[in-house]
């Protein structure tokens, strides 16, 4: 039977889906002409969790407005190409050498010089918690010679990759004061963020000396809106121009060629708590995994717009399909405990709430009792860390750190990782993770990393459901948005209103 949808429990959010236009700053409340471009407003799912710093998650915001640049990127196959640095090589079993691009300026007019990667680099090394790219990671930049050397703790073929994580952004000096990082003003993107007003909103303007050349854009303009029914509701107003992450839910209330569908490296995954309680067992945690019907949560929560998860790693990886053998030692379900498990997962993406609330009715089915907890993911996530429920019902991108799954292998399912919800510690995965880490780039690679993935799924400590679309809104008279299944780029150079 299909569940009703479920509101979020915010007053603020229903407050901006009844009353829209209140939600937008005055500065995004109309398309301003900028001296020969229009700004570009932004509604964006996830406010900023760490005022905007690029140690954090919060880097991709960064990212996608095109205003903190790394010194590589990645092109459709995973494989790094120039940005900030022009060419690279090897030079020594855990040695890399960069050569930085000529004539790159930060946004407040000082240039970009080995010394100032060597600065930004060591800041994200030396950080605590470290970013999540660099997680289980030795890592040591220097500037010599006009270039900077990277090295590592030991051989990493993934180095190049690795300097493409947005939580690597190159900032100016100005950006670093005392333990904060404040962006604003400091990136050598195409647009310059001018202001960020917390949670709200944030404002940037075309960089108008950019190396890359000039944007189409005068600015952009974004507002924050957790509520994804307020975010699709300011795409059909004429309130936004471009719109992150439309729910399922409102997709068909839109025309058709509002939106896009992009298949995501994002997997909807329950974790279960291996360290204590009722999922500590083996047998426990394979009865949990043969209760849950993935299929009917495609359908019934997601609108068939996902795909049911065979793996950890979806069809936005095609190679890991191809090659998937699948798990060789899952233990057998046991009789379900009839202690009481509670489920915990957060209301930020608007789906998870009904998915949690089936899965509660799918395991009840099965002879389990089963509670949940549901909140805002910022009042939620220090206890998910903690252990503090039995299940946790998360969707986790697998590999918009580095373009390859190893960094998430780690930070999730790692003895040492930084995101270890399920509190696992496996010498089997561990060890499996550290050869998918240590092997070259390639087939020898994919190879290991689907060798890890069945490791993980051995435990039975997560239970992949479905791997989700992205559903992007974009007014019939945007031009060319990204449409990027890593969330790396949004508004690009050529990206305008008409």
């Amino acid at each position: 039977m299909r569940l009703p949808k479920l509101l979020s429990p915010a007053a603020p959010a229903l407050a901006c889906a009844l009353t829209l236009t209140g939600c937008f700053s005055a500065s995004t409340s109309g398309t301003a002409e900028g001296p020969d471009g229009k700004r570009i407003r932004v509604a964006m799912m996830n406010p900023p969790r760490s005022g905007l710093s690029p140690l954090t998650d919060d880097a991709f915001k960064l990212s996608r407005w095109s205003t903190a640049e790394t010194l590589t990127t990645l092109d459709k196959e995973g494989d790094a190409k120039p940005s900030l640095a022009t060419a690279w090589q090897r030079t020594g079993e855990r040695t890399w050498t960069f050569t930085l691009r000529k004539g790159v300026t930060f946004h407040d007019g000082t240039a970009l010089t080995a010394e100032a990667v060597e600065r930004s680099l060591t800041r994200a090394a030396t950080a605590s918690p470290k970013p999540r790219i660099l997680d289980g990671v030795a890592f040591k930049a220097e500037a010599k010679g006009g270039a900077v050397v990277v090295t590592t703790g030991k051989a990493d073929p993934l180095v190049p990759q690795r300097v493409s994580s947005p939580q690597l952004s190159i900032l100016a000096a100005k950006a670093y004061r005392d333990k904060t990082v404040d962006p604003i003003g400091a990136g050598t993107g195409a647009f310059v963020l001018k202001r960020a007003d917390g949670t709200s909103s944030a404002t940037l303007d075309r960089n108008e000396q950019y190396w890359g050349g000039r944007a189409r854009a005068a600015g952009i303009d974004v507002t924050f809106v957790p509520d994804g029914a307020a975010r699709a509701a300011a795409l059909r107003s004429g309130d936004a121009d471009i719109v992150e992450a439309i729910p399922v839910s409102q997709a068909s209330l839109l025309e058709e060629d509002q939106i896009t569908e992009v298949p995501m490296p994002r997997t909807n995954t329950l974790y279960l708590n291996t360290g204590k309680g009722v999922f500590k067992d083996a047998g426990q945690r394979a009865a949990a995994r043969a209760a849950i019907d993935a299929k009917a949560l495609v359908k019934g929560v997601y609108e068939g717009r996902a795909d049911v998860a065979e793996g950890l790693l979806g069809p936005a990886l095609p190679w890991a399909a191809e090659q998937r053998a699948g798990r060789t030692g899952a233990a057998k379900p046991a009789k379900p405990s009839e202690q009481t498990i509670t489920i915990g997962t957060f209301t930020d993406r608007a789906e998870l709430p009904e998915v949690a609330a089936t899965l509660q009715q799918q395991l009840q089915d099965a002879g389990f009792t089963v509670k949940l907890d549901v909140r805002e993911y910022a009042n939620i996530e220090a206890d998910a860390l903690a252990g503090k429920f039995d299940a946790f019902v998360l969707s986790r991108a697998t590999v918009i750190d580095s373009g390859d799954p190893t960094a998430y292998l780690r930070s999730d399912f790692a003895s040492d990782g930084s995101f270890n919800l399920p509190q696992l510690a496996d010498t089997a995965v561990d060890k499996a993770v550290r050869t998918a880490e240590e092997a070259p780039a390639g087939q020898t690679r994919r190879t290991a990393v689907l060798h890890a993935e069945t490791a993980v799924l051995n435990t039975d400590a997560a239970v992949p459901m479905l791997h989700e679309r992205v559903i992007q809104g974009d007014a019939t008279h945007v031009v060319g948005s990204a449409k990027d299944p890593r969330e790396r780029e949004l508004i690009t150079l050529g990206t305008y209103v008409t």
